[in-house]
């Protein structure tokens, strides 16, 4: 006679199958995670003037949180393109870079003029610029024969801030222009007193005040909607590396999340510090401005809002920038991987 017990039944059958489902979900880890096993290298250019600014942020989170390199990717982020804002598209084509952040305007630009740049995903939405002044200028008729340093001229920030003067009775004619790139360059035309207000992105229009320069007005009270800067590719170089672009939104997407949430704002505020040179008080102004409450600065995920871009576009016609009829926003853009990833 057998000593040993009787086995339970099925204890066989049991010990298979729980081998089988390990077996099972070690599979499915390893299929769920090609990106992480596969790492595929991309190129994003900035000018200097944006990366040393609050737009840089999206981006930056991304990389230095590790959402990009979750998604898969390893994003070579190259400071700066050579010429400036308005050359970031050049950049695609002349192969030094194969994503880039650039303003919408010299996208459509660029499209217009043969280029097949196409924006991936938006970056910012509604930009707070704020027209800084000396201390003695205390109202916007006090301009009158001023000299204002101004951006591109066919670009939103301008525009946006002659129908800011202009809702304030300081008409083109009634002011000298300087354009100046970037807006640590225009800050710096206003501290040297060559400047006598200018127009500032964040950190910078914070600091302008806190060193008691004053802020006259924000770019939102004339121009409330619009889509301002947004990661551009060649339409041929994405359709090529279909998966680059599907890590890249994805990574993006997860960065626009984690600002949001309020639980990491001072990681996000130390990202802010490291990367725009501001104080953790300017930081969190900063932050405040765009959430307290929410202004609509930040897409949600990375999404591109179509009617947002139609704004710029009939911004660039009523500047003459552009001549009807005007083209459909439709054309400067390319969803199909935002809408891949369930983004748009």
């Amino acid at each position: 006679m057998d000593p040993r017990p009787n086995p339970p039944p099925f204890r066989g059958r049991e010990r298979t199958l729980g081998v089988a489902w390990i077996a099972a979900i070690l599979a499915l880890a390893t299929f769920a995670q090609p990106a992480a096993a596969d790492p595929l290298t991309l190129r994003y250019g900035q000018a200097f003037s944006a990366a040393r600014s609050i737009f840089a942020l999206p981006v930056a989170i991304a990389d230095r949180e590790g959402f990009f390199a979750r998604a898969g990717l390893d994003l070579k982020i190259l400071i700066p393109v050579p010429g400036g804002a308005d050359r970031q598209i050049d950049a695609l084509h002349n192969d030094s870079v194969d994503l880039t952040h650039v303003a919408t305007p010299f996208l459509i630009r660029a499209a217009l003029n043969g280029s097949d740049a196409v924006a991936l995903a938006a970056e910012f939405n509604n930009p707070i610029y704020t027209l800084i002044a000396k201390p003695e200028i205390r109202s916007y008729a006090d301009l009158k024969g001023k000299l204002i340093g101004l951006a591109d001229e066919a670009g939103t920030i301008t525009i946006s801030m002659r129908k800011l003067l202009a809702m304030h009775g300081v008409n083109r004619g009634e002011f000298a222009v300087r354009t100046i790139e970037g807006t640590s360059g225009r800050f710096g035309c206003l501290r040297r007193g060559d400047c006598d207000a200018v127009v500032l992105g964040q950190p910078q229009d914070l600091q302008a005040v806190q060193q008691g320069f004053r802020a006259l007005g924000a770019s939102t009270e004339a121009v409330p909607e619009l889509l301002y800067t947004v990661t551009a590719v060649r339409r041929s170089f994405a359709q090529a590396n279909k998966e680059a672009m599907a890590r890249y939104v994805r990574g993006l997407a997860a960065a626009f999340r984690f600002i949001r949430d309020g639980a990491n704002r001072e990681r996000v505020v130390k990202t802010i510090v490291a990367t725009a040179g501001a104080s953790e008080e300017i930081a969190r102004e900063t932050l405040a401005l765009f959430f307290e409450p929410e202004r609509g600065v930040l897409p949600r995920q990375g999404e591109i809002d179509l009617k947002a871009l139609a704004q710029v576009i009939t911004l660039l016609g009523e500047a003459g920038a552009l001549k009807s009829p005007l083209p459909p926003s439709e054309q400067f853009v390319d969803l199909q991987y935002l809408r891949a990833a369930g983004l748009q």
